[in-house]
């Protein structure tokens, strides 16, 4: 079971805002959904029953959903950008890596390069973030990153994103985490989105 895959598929039925799914292959744990109030919560877990089972032949506990409705306003005002591609590639000693998001019917595409190191990928991919959303926001807010890691938590590996944003010549350090499944890459991304997603809708263009 891939349970990326399935996170991304859900995130994409009417009404829902955000997913995360929690699980490994073999098992489904949890299944929380942020979704707006179009539709009942006991439909919106009907939702996530049958797209799990049509798409992935899954059949979900309807306990280890849980939903959570907010009002068009609340959701607005913390909406946050979608992860629509990553594409790494390799020339010689250089590695580039370009990040393309989604944020209010726009695409977004950030682009690194630097050296092909395992020891710096996961910098460049979240560099790569910062230039993508840097196309939308204001020219007086700054981005950096601070650090990239992924560590292993209990039997999880999860990565971590300290981001440095610097506004009016003060400076905040924000963190976010994201559990790596299957891609690593698309965790750091995640990560970095999480770290932000409550200061960029403020500094939206």
């Amino acid at each position: 079971m891939d349970v990326s895959a399935l996170q991304e598929k859900l995130a994409r039925l009417d009404g829902v805002e955000a997913v995360r799914v929690v699980g490994t292959e073999s098992r489904l744990e949890e299944i929380h959904v942020l979704a707006r109030t179009n539709k009942p919560a006991k439909q919106v877990v009907r939702d996530v029953q049958s797209l799990a089972a049509a798409a992935f032949g899954i059949d979900v506990d309807r306990r280890i959903v849980s939903v959570v409705q907010l009002a068009d306003t609340d959701l607005s005002s913390g909406d946050r950008p979608a992860i629509v591609d990553i594409v790494e590639t390799t020339n010689g000693s250089k590695s580039s890596v370009k990040v393309t998001l989604e944020w209010h019917d726009e695409l977004l595409t950030g682009e690194t390069t630097g050296a092909a190191a395992r020891a710096t990928r996961n910098r460049l991919v979240a560099e790569a973030v910062l230039e993508a959303l840097g196309q939308a926001l204001h020219s007086d807010a700054s981005f950096a990153v601070a650090s990239v890691d992924v560590p292993t938590l209990g039997s999880r590996r999860v990565a971590v994103a300290q981001i440095v944003l610097v506004t009016n010549q003060q400076e905040r350090l924000m963190v976010g985490s994201a559990l790596v499944d299957e891609d690593e890459s698309r965790a750091v991304v995640r990560a970095v989105l999480d770290a932000l997603n409550r200061v960029v809708p403020d500094l939206r263009r």
